[in-house]
């Protein structure tokens, strides 16, 4: 029986010169046709800029059209960025068993490196990428369980997860001033259980058979990626078409997530996404998920509800919702109205 340092993509993928028949997508789901961002692009926000007013409005109406939008200067340092993004393809370079072994200090299993997806046993199709996740609280608490190669992993990560969650609360604090909600309302437990995620895809021979990633809304409330400079391999579906996210240097992609949707009762939509691969270069994201903590109530907020707009979601627990989420896939949105 292969091991987790077998299974990884990025330990075989370059003594293949054909996609191995289990990565193949069914044809409705491979690439196919994508809209160039030089015809259609999602909208880039400048937080910058001195009209709160201004930068409150393009935030909603970002995330009413697109549930997606890219920042730049948002506060978070170039340097931070880069050396976040240096560290995380330092760790998918490591040899396969060193990677396993500095992901398997956690005994709830909540820091951990899998392959194609959480579900791999099960999964009939799988995903080309490899990835590691883990909980970064600005409490510290996980620390202990983080990688520890590379040398400066947790003091870089650390730094750059306390920064992200400023920048999160900064984001629905806009969004909370422009749905009319009290500016604080995603201040508790709402966002208190952040992790951190992050993909790697190596080259594919074939890039039209397969996907990195699965087209899917997050379960968050916002998520902020951090983009490969260089590499492209993003798409987001808007009326749909597919249209690729252009890397911009030092800015952050955000979007909505399926609980933000049922927080603001349908007004803002966990936009559909997905990753492809390419046959040239590796490509590293690392995304940001802003979770509650498992006893917060998920529900439409009261501000928002009325006769005339009454509640189209079911309460529950976020720890309910994840556990529906994981067993049911995109059929959960049937379940949470």
């Amino acid at each position: 029986m292969e091991t987790l340092d077998q299974m990884l993509v990025s330990s075989w993928y370059n003594v293949h010169s054909s996609v191995p028949p289990s990565f193949v997508q069914l044809p409705e789901n491979r690439p196919g046709r994508v809209v160039s961002s030089l015809h259609k692009a999602i909208p880039v926000i400048d937080f910058g800029g001195h009209d709160l007013g201004d930068t409150t409005k393009q935030v909603l109406e970002a995330s009413e059209e697109y549930g997606f939008f890219q920042v730049i200067n948002h506060g978070v340092s170039k340097d931070l960025m880069d050396e976040t993004m240096n560290i995380f393809k330092e760790f998918h370079a490591m040899p396969p068993k060193e990677k396993v072994n500095e992901c398997s200090k956690d005994p709830n299993g909540s820091c951990k490196l899998y392959t194609s997806s959480e579900n791999y046993k099960k999964d009939a199709i799988h995903y080309w990428k490899d990835s590691l996740t883990h909980p970064c609280p600005p409490s510290g608490e996980y620390m202990e369980y983080w990688p520890q190669k590379p040398s400066k992993y947790r003091d870089v990560v650390g730094k750059y997860t306390r920064e992200l969650k400023k920048l999160a609360l900064k984001i629905l604090e806009l969004l909370c001033e422009g749905l009319g909600l009290n500016l604080g309302y995603f201040c508790g437990g709402l966002s208190e259980n952040p992790s951190v995620l992050v993909h790697h895809y190596p080259p594919c021979p074939d890039p039209s058979l397969t996907l990195g990633l699965a087209k899917h809304r997050d379960p968050t409330i916002i998520t902020i990626l951090l983009q490969d400079k260089e590499v492209q391999g993003l798409q987001v579906l808007k009326d749909g078409e597919w249209i690729g996210v252009e890397p911009i240097p030092n800015a952050f992609v955000v979007n909505i997530g399926l609980l933000l949707q049922i927080i603001t009762n349908g007004r803002l939509v966990g936009a559909e996404h997905r990753a492809v691969t390419n046959s040239s270069s590796a490509r590293t994201s690392v995304a940001y998920f802003v979770y509650p903590s498992f006893e917060s109530i998920i529900e439409p907020a009261q501000a928002l509800i009325n006769e005339s707009t009454p509640a189209i979601y079911k309460s529950m627990t976020f720890g309910e919702f994840r556990r529906n989420f994981f067993q049911k896939g995109p059929k959960i949105e049937e379940e949470l109205q």
